[in-house]
């Protein structure tokens, strides 16, 4: 009697265990964009961001699946914490789920191969409208239907479906499973997405003199991360941060770029491990599918230099050569990034374009070229082109393989200047292996072991020549 009893009283246990196990299951809270607080975003340059989503949410007291709803498509979500901010010892974590099996018509369709569906709107030989019940029976290369004894090979109406399977939803979410002590929380998420990223953009006005320019920065941000994020605090991140990258790509991404409009206050910079950090002092929403521009910097008064360059060929030395006649004279700005040059702040890399005033004042393109991250007090180079009217030609006048592996070689250089001012063209010449000039007709400068350049000075509408002779020894 006492081991029924005790049978019994086991059996008890186990389904008022298992009775307790079921309303612990039934406790589901839900929190959604309504319940945010708080978004900061913080953006890399190779497509991905750290989102902190804050939010106060209700949740039921006990073990409680939490329904963590409006978080962005591209989540990766082995990166995803979650951390309660009122009641760290409150709240602990006994499962984490991500849910992304969206709804799209197809994937309703699929779940719904063998069961019955609703076909309305169907029209039979007597063109009467109808609301027939059928089975769907396969969604390989298009849906057939079975209707009493009769096969469909797709309708001409529509389906109606009694009701959404539970494995799908219409929106990504996290799933957490809670021990939860306190109603009411307020928690912080944190996770990385891909589909954000930035880069910078410049827009250079030189002026008429070509001696000094203004400087707009500007910072292009593209969010196809599949969220929006309203009223958030946005930082940038510059650098190379290096990533492991998985066997799956992320989907590449484009956008319109937006005008440019006048500069409010740029973004305050500073340093961050082995980047640099930039944040805008004010918040900002981010649309999902959508381009922003924001200020990042704006300087006056900036010295610049117009720099001309005749450039030759490492292979010059060892062979002999035609003459080169009409050859292209390129056509560089450089300038200090430093705070005595009304600069001085960490340039992230981005793509500058030149404009220029022409004789009516209105601005034109000049040109432009790709800047890389540039810290401060480092010289910026800029290739604008080709100048139209300054042309080179380049004779070598004697050839001679003095041994095995030396050899002398003189050049004549010619440089024409058909513009109406004075121009000074850079002469560099790549020196290969072990190299001496020995004679010129104008000063050179060693600027390395490889390169001898001739500053060499032409008149308006005149040309200067350059006579030089060199040994070099492989």
């Amino acid at each position: 009697m006492k081991r029924l009893q005790v049978v019994l009283t086991g059996v008890a246990l186990l389904l008022v265990s298992l009775s307790l196990a079921g309303e612990a299951a039934e406790k589901v809270g839900v929190t959604t964009l309504e319940d945010q607080v708080d978004v900061a975003v913080t953006v890399y340059n190779n497509d991905r961001a750290l989102v902190r989503d804050r939010r106060v949410v209700h949740v039921p007291v006990g073990e409680v699946a939490l329904k963590f709803m409006d978080v962005a498509e591209g989540i990766q979500p082995e990166t995803v914490s979650l951390k309660s901010l009122s009641s760290p010892g409150g709240m602990h974590i006994l499962e984490q789920n991500y849910e992304y099996d969206l709804m799209t018509p197809e994937k309703l369709m699929e779940k719904y191969v063998g069961r019955k569906v609703r076909l309305v709107n169907v029209q039979d030989k007597q063109q009467n409208v109808f609301d027939v019940e059928a089975t769907l029976l396969s969604m390989n290369n298009g849906a057939v239907y079975q209707v009493g004894e009769d096969i469909y090979l797709g309708h001409p109406g529509q389906v109606v479906l009694p009701d959404i399977p539970e494995e799908l939803i219409a929106k990504p979410s996290l799933i957490w499973l809670l021990q939860n002590d306190t109603a009411e929380q307020k928690m912080e998420a944190t996770y990385l997405t891909g589909g954000m990223s930035w880069r910078a953009d410049y827009v250079l006005v030189l002026a008429r003199d070509e001696r000094s320019m203004h400087l707009d920065g500007w910072v292009t941000l593209s969010n196809r991360s599949g969220a929006t994020y309203r009223n958030a605090q946005l930082k940038l991140v510059a650098g190379e941060v290096n990533v492991v990258r998985d066997d799956v790509q992320m989907e590449a991404f484009g956008g319109a770029r937006m005008m440019m409009k006048s500069a409010p206050a740029p973004m305050r910079e500073e340093s961050f491990a082995e980047y640099h950090l930039y944040t805008l002092p004010r918040r900002t929403t981010i649309k999902q599918n959508q381009s922003k521009q924001v200020s990042l910097l704006a300087a006056s008064d900036v010295s610049i230099e117009k720099v001309y360059e005749y450039r030759g060929n490492m292979s010059f030395y060892s062979q002999r050569i035609p003459q080169r006649k009409q050859d292209k004279v390129g056509v560089f700005l450089k300038f200090r990034n430093e705070e005595e040059n009304h600069l001085g702040m960490p340039l992230p890399a981005g793509v500058m374009r030149v404009y220029q005033e022409d004789s009516e004042g209105m601005l034109q393109f000049s040109g432009e070229d790709r800047l890389e991250h540039t810290p401060k007090d480092e010289t910026v180079q800029l290739r604008l082109g080709n100048a139209f009217d300054v042309v080179g030609e380049r004779v070598q006048k004697d050839f001679k393989r003095i041994a095995d592996t030396v050899y002398e070689a003189e050049f004549e250089i010619t440089l024409r200047n058909h513009k109406e001012e004075d121009v000074v063209v850079d002469v560099v010449e790549p020196m290969p292996a072990d190299w001496k000039i020995l004679k010129a007709s104008q000063k050179h400068e060693k600027k390395d072991a490889h390169t001898a350049i001739f500053h060499v000075p032409v008149k308006a509408d005149g040309e200067t020549m350059v006579d030089y002779r060199v040994r070099v020894t492989y």
